[in-house]
Order: structure tokens, then C-alpha cells, then sequence
């Protein structure tokens, strides 16, 4: 079992179920936990990627984190994959909007850029931070 991750974004989405679907189908990630209240919202959910994860859960729970994050913009996330086109391919098979299409940067990564259905923008690249990998 590898060592659970330092840093995990956090998001609310209005529709938390439909961004679990699209980050599930469409960007490969997995699902590990789903909790949801008695009212049908997602209270915290847990999506993992490689050895990352991404934590979100509805907005409209009243939660102390809900209430914080209450008219925050859109924000933005980078993933690092393996296999740029594959995963460009598979977001745009299940109707992804694209931003910019894999694109070879001159910092030597590939990278695409996708919004999801509430505005946050996701990068999937080769890039390494840190020039780990």
C-alpha cells in the first residue's frame, strides 16, 4: 500500500454526482469513497489517480467547509499522466470540453487543458513537479 498523499484538492460542486461521474469516465480517475447525507448530497467523496487524490463533496450541505467555500470561482488542477493522447482521447470520446489539445510545451511536458461541467479547469500533462519521474 503506498503512502497517502501530502497535498489533495478539495472542490463543491452544485452537482456532485455528475463531476464524479465525468472525473470517473472521462479522466480515469477512481472512485475510493462516497459518502452521501440522508438528503442525496454528497458529503465527502475521495477520487484517486496514480498515487494522488482529489477530495469534493455537493455545496448546499451546510457544512463548515460549504459555507468557506460558498461563491468560490473555479479552480484549477494538474494531473500528471502517462499517456497524454490516450487520456486526451478517452475525455473527448465522452464529450469533455477541450481547451487546448495536447500541446508539446518548450519546458519539455505535453499537456491538454479540459473544463469540467462547473467551470474548473483540469491539466493532464507529462509534467513532474520538482522534476520527480
Amino acid at each position: 500500500m503506498s503512502e497517502a498523499p501530502d497535498i489533495c484538492p478539495a472542490l463543491t460542486y452544485r452537482d456532485a454526482k455528475a463531476a464524479i461521474t465525468l472525473l470517473t469516465e472521462a479522466f480515469g480517475f477512481t472512485a475510493t469513497a462516497v459518502y452521501e447525507g440522508e438528503d442525496g448530497l454528497v458529503a465527502h467523496a475521495e477520487l484517486s489517480y496514480g498515487n494522488g487524490t482529489v477530495m469534493l463533496g455537493s455545496s448546499g450541505t451546510g457544512s463548515e467547509f460549504d459555507k468557506l467555500m460558498a461563491g468560490s470561482g473555479p479552480v484549477g488542477v494538474y494531473v500528471r499522466v502517462r499517456d497524454v493522447d490516450e487520456h486526451h482521447a478517452r475525455a473527448v470520446a465522452r464529450g469533455v470540453e477541450i481547451l487546448m489539445p495536447p500541446t508539446d510545451q518548450d519546458y519539455g511536458s505535453r499537456d491538454y487543458m479540459a473544463r469540467d461541467g462547473e467551470g474548473n479547469v483540469w491539466s493532464f500533462g507529462t509534467y513532474a513537479p520538482g522534476g520527480a519521474g
